[in-house]
């Protein structure tokens, strides 16, 4: 294993600390319990927009604190779900009177610690459960489809709405309406290096893929011989609008988000190649997002998201934003 770290217990603090230190005028960093919030929270009147999930998967979540997006983030280990009390510590910090959204990744872990968080919480308490994977209906960690990286639109469009003075039941219908619109699916290249275990989370040949892979290194659908870009880009998107329905002529928005492994121009040529086949399809992608949102380490591939957009969507995907990992209009 070659990785840039010191000690592999260190890695996550020492990471967070960089984050902190690079992005200072950003966000604010807790330790014991451990949290990421906006420099300015708690924005008094407004909704709090709390999310997390394991390390690993950079920038997500951390990265998406800020103005227009998400008022705290909870990082756990590596690929493991925070703690209660993590999310109890953020989500008092974010309160600014106006009650708390809890968005959460479709996975046993963090589904139970949330909820557990939401318990012991005082106030108004609403979550969004993200679970846009359409490649498995239950995997090793879910019941149910995973959440992966149509998590990243949902807090954008909410976060907005947010901003923007929605209230706690608007902010809820409006999550829950972006995440049933939105469909995601990923192909691994290569597997992942987690630094405690130290090799690779699965072996995979030079001349295989894995179809459908889940953002942790989850099986997908089944290991299959390298393909084109082409052929990759039509099954992704064959098998997103096979779940989506989308009709001739809707407007989407296409994320490429790359793994961590791949680098931008393979990620630009994917999208030019899934937009193709999204114009065979009549379909009129009108807001797009490319690059590395949520990762899977040093994991080799992409994955594709696709969803079906309404004019408050594009109003909210609009809206300005200012967080270390995704800043425009502001």
């Amino acid at each position: 294993m070659k990785k840039l770290i010191n000690t592999v217990d260190d890695v996550l603090t020492e990471s967070l600390q960089g984050f902190a230190e690079a992005h200072a005028d950003l966000v604010r960093i807790a330790q014991a319990p451990t949290y990421v919030v906006r420099a300015d929270a708690p924005v008094q009147g407004k909704v709090a927009l709390i999310s997390g999930g394991g390390s690993g998967h950079e920038p997500l979540h951390a990265g998406f604190v800020g103005h227009g997006m998400l008022d705290a983030a909870c990082p756990g280990q590596v690929f493991t779900s925070p703690t209660p009390d993590q999310m109890v510590a953020a989500a008092e910090a974010v309160d600014g009177g106006a009650g708390l959204l809890l968005i959460v990744k479709n996975y046993a872990g963090d589904v139970m610690n949330f909820e557990m968080a939401g318990e012991m919480l005082s106030g108004d308490v609403a979550t969004v459960l993200t679970n846009d994977d359409v490649a498995v209906e239950d995997s090793t960690y879910t019941t149910g489809r995973r959440g992966v990286a149509g998590t990243v639109l949902v807090e954008k469009i909410v976060g907005a709405a947010a901003e923007a003075g929605a209230d706690l039941a608007a902010c809820k219908a409006l999550g829950d309406r972006v995440n049933a619109a939105t469909g995601s699916m990923g192909v691994a290249l290569t597997s992942c290096t987690v630094p405690a275990a130290g090799s690779p989370t699965f072996a995979i040949g030079e001349d295989e893929m894995e179809m459908g892979v889940g953002i942790h290194g989850e099986p997908g659908r089944r290991r299959v011989r390298l393909e084109s870009a082409n052929a990759i880009a039509k099954e992704l998107v064959g098998e997103i609008c096979a779940r989506l329905a989308p009709g001739a002529g809707e407007r989407m928005l296409l994320l490429v988000n790359g793994f961590g492994g791949t680098p931008l121009m393979e990620l630009y040529l994917m999208y030019h190649a899934a937009v193709q086949r999204c114009r065979e399809r009549g379909l009129q992608v009108v807001r797009s997002l490319v690059g590395n949102y949520t990762t899977s380490l040093d994991m080799a591939g992409c994955s594709l998201t696709l969803t079906r957009l309404d004019d408050e969507m594009i109003a909210r995907w609009d809206a300005p934003v200012h967080t270390p990992a995704l800043r425009w209009g502001r």
